[in-house]
């Protein structure tokens, strides 16, 4: 995919580019013999749901810069129109190579006793079945819309799943009808278990429910032959806000969202045995050119759905369960910030779990001594407990100050509905900084102790989600070091008052300085290398997309610096050049749980640095958001890091060789079989033997 890019001068590789060559890692964990088979068809969803945000972010963007023609060079650094291209081919052919490894395992399901049906395949039992299970659940959350030729049609909702309505009279007495249905998926799942039958399972799509009985959907009309055709489209998911200072930011925030909904479509997908003029019709009804934005496919679009299909009790087609560790240090403790006060503590989760964090709260909510909780939120779970021990924090007297970030692409309207549920809870709300996304992942808690006020931090590398914690890998901090609170303090007072002059002497902080501290530790090892001093970085993240970096990782590999880079997504690297990377090695690692910890190392001269949070190397998180890095004191969490680092590059089983092309290889050593994420549950679990020991 990236042989235009390898001879330039610059050897930076696009990030579409690279951000696909992800997702075809993806399709990799599916199509392996290794994953369990419900695991697959996880892999699957995962995939479709990243595609979905690819098209809409990525693309949208490569097309909005394309029409700046030559001035685009300005901001990036190759040709939008000629990646565009190459993307959109790449996307086209993993279509294919998807459709292929979906039919794959579905028919291996069935092996399993695991049947997906259709309509068309269901006995009397089962229809009758799904004709009762229409009449009770689905008919009152249908609204189906006609198409007629000269009146507009209503906005349609991005993402949404619609089956594409044609009525025929074999008989030729009625003219054709066309209508839209869209499937009420945020009420009922996607998929319905039919009735057992002999020891075999079955289950049949929410779309094919409604296709078993249009008749009923459409029954005042006459029409003989009913057919229904699955669409789907994606729209630009960029916001577009203006410079309005006079209007508040929630304000457009909202406005911005509703602008959203009527953006240019970037993706249309269609059944591809689709009725031609109800094809020409939508299209025209959509304003959708005739372009590279459609996409011929199967009978089902919006399979992210896949992740929750039924698991019923199969648990050989299943990752098996692992209990939760506790984290040592709080296994046995009374009070939380007790055990936070007399020493740093690590959470990795999902590992030892997220209930760490969530108590932590819960303590401070309750205790007579804490003054004060501030939190800046990016994402929160649906129902959140992290916003439920905050309210009660208010209800407790506490002040409680939330940064919510209402900028969180694809959680704005979520986060807003937070917004307002804290507000009128008490809590102080600031909705992020205008001009800046606060991805940061801090909370500071303030309690009098003695007379005096003592603060701590919880400084994290994920969101405070305890859903996403379950599958997420990150890694959260919990500390009293006064300088480490000091400084959270401040960006919580850089949040409140922004565009002030700051100075942080032990956190990173973008945009004020993570930026210049990263540069130069890169040329702390360069100097080491120069001076015959054995010079080394480790860096792990979840994207590495900057132009200045990545000059500056060259610069380290050609002065003598080894780097080894765990990037699990976007990678503009490229490794293994003659005298350009010849010190660069690189892997991303794919597995039962999402890779999103950022972790930095560097050799430091035989006294390894170590930091831990929020940013990865792209444009964004250096100069467009607040983010936070914090170093690891404790010589013990620093250890354990870097022994969990150490596993994931020594991974013989998942993790994939990073090389100039992009190949996606399978990093094989011949070594004794090394599963990293086993690894680090093992060691955790000895640490633990060792904590308590």
């Amino acid at each position: 995919m990236v042989s235009d890019w390898l001879e330039s001068p610059a050897h930076f590789t696009p990030k579409e580019v690279s951000w696909l060559a992800f997702n075809a890692r993806l399709l990799q964990e599916a199509n392996s013999p290794d994953v369990p088979l419900l695991e697959r068809l996880k892999f699957l969803g995962i995939y479709s749901a990243n595609l979905d945000e690819f098209f809409r972010v990525r693309v949208a963007t490569l097309k909005r810069l394309a029409l700046l023609g030559r001035r685009s060079r300005s901001l990036i650094r190759y040709d939008p129109a000629r990646v565009l291209q190459v993307v959109i081919a790449e996307a086209h052919r993993q279509h294919q190579e998807y459709s292929d490894l979906y039919d794959q395992v579905i028919a291996e399901l069935g092996n399993h006793h695991i049947h997906l049906v259709n309509e068309t395949q269901l006995d009397a039992e089962q229809f009758a079945f799904v004709r009762r299970y229409y009449r009770e659940k689905v008919c009152d959350q249908l609204s189906p819309v006609l198409l007629r030729p000269r009146a507009q049609l209503v906005v349609l909702k991005d993402r949404s799943n619609y089956l594409a309505a044609w009525l025929r009279d074999s008989r030729g007495r009625q003219r054709d009808r066309y209508a839209l249905i869209e499937l009420p998926t945020d009420e009922l799942p996607r998929f319905v278990v039919l009735p057992e039958r002999a020891g075999e399972r079955y289950v049949i799509y929410l779309d094919d429910v409604v296709r078993a009985n249009l008749d009923q959907v459409f029954s005042i009309f006459p029409h003989d032959q009913r057919h229904a055709f699955m669409v789907k489209f994606c729209r630009d998911a960029e916001l577009d806000l203006d410079d309005d200072i006079d209007e508040s930011y929630l304000s457009r925030i909202s406005r911005s969202l509703k602008k959203r909904a009527q953006a240019k479509t970037v993706r249309f997908l269609y059944d591809s045995t689709i009725h031609r003029e109800l094809l020409d019709l939508l299209l025209e009804k959509l304003e959708i050119q005739r372009d590279d934005s459609l996409l011929p496919g199967g009978r089902y679009h919006n399979r992210s759905d896949l992740i929750d299909f039924p698991r019923f009790d199969h648990e050989q087609l299943c990752d098996s369960p692992a209990p939760v560790l506790p984290c040592p240090q709080l296994e046995n403790a009374p009070r939380i910030l007790a055990a936070i006060a007399a020493e740093d503590i690590l959470v990795q989760v999902p590992y030892q779990g997220f209930d760490a964090v969530l108590a932590c709260l819960r303590e401070a909510a309750l205790d007579p001594r804490v003054q004060s909780i501030q939190i800046a939120l990016y994402r929160v779970a649906r129902n959140s407990a992290v916003v439920r021990a905050l309210i009660n924090a208010v209800r407790n007297g506490k002040d409680v100050t939330v940064i919510m970030e209402l900028q969180a692409r694809f959680d704005e309207e979520a986060n807003l509905l937070w917004t307002e549920r804290l507000q009128e809870a008490g809590a102080t709300v600031l909705v992020g900084v205008p001009g800046l996304k606060v991805h940061a992942k801090i909370c500071l808690i303030t309690r009098k102790e003695g007379g005096e006020l003592r603060r701590y931090a919880l400084i994290g590398t994920g969101n405070y989600n305890e859903v996403t914690a379950r599958v997420f890998s990150d890694i959260h901090l919990m500390t009293a070091d006064p300088e480490l609170t000091a400084e959270v303090e401040q960006v919580f007072a850089l949040i409140v008052r922004p565009y002030q002059k700051a100075r942080f002497e032990h956190l990173l902080v973008s945009p004020y300085n993570l930026r210049d501290r990263v540069l130069a530790l890169l040329d702390r090892e360069i100097a080491f290398a120069r001076a015959g001093v054995d010079a080394w970085a480790e860096i792990k993240l979840n994207n590495l997309a900057d132009d200045q970096i990545v000059e500056r990782l060259y610069a380290a590999a050609q002065a003598g610096v080894r780097l080894r880079l765990n990037v699990r997504g976007m990678f503009s690297v490229q490794p293994g050049i003659p005298g350009v990377s010849e010190g660069i090695e690189a892997i991303g690692l794919v597995d039962r749980f999402l890779e999103h910890a950022r972790v930095l190392v560097f050799g430091n001269g035989g006294d390894p640095a170590v930091w831990i949070g929020s940013a990865d190397w792209l444009p964004r998180n250096f100069d467009k958001r607040i983010e936070v890095m914090a170093p690891i004191r404790n010589p013990r969490l620093r250890r354990l890091l870097l022994d969990t680092l150490a596993i994931q590059w020594r991974d013989n089983c998942r993790a994939r060789v990073l090389d100039a092309k992009l190949s996606n290889g399978y990093r094989r050593d011949g070594a004794e079989p090394l599963r990293a994420q086993e690894a680090t549950y093992d060691l955790l679990r000895s640490y633990l033997r060792e904590v308590r020991s």
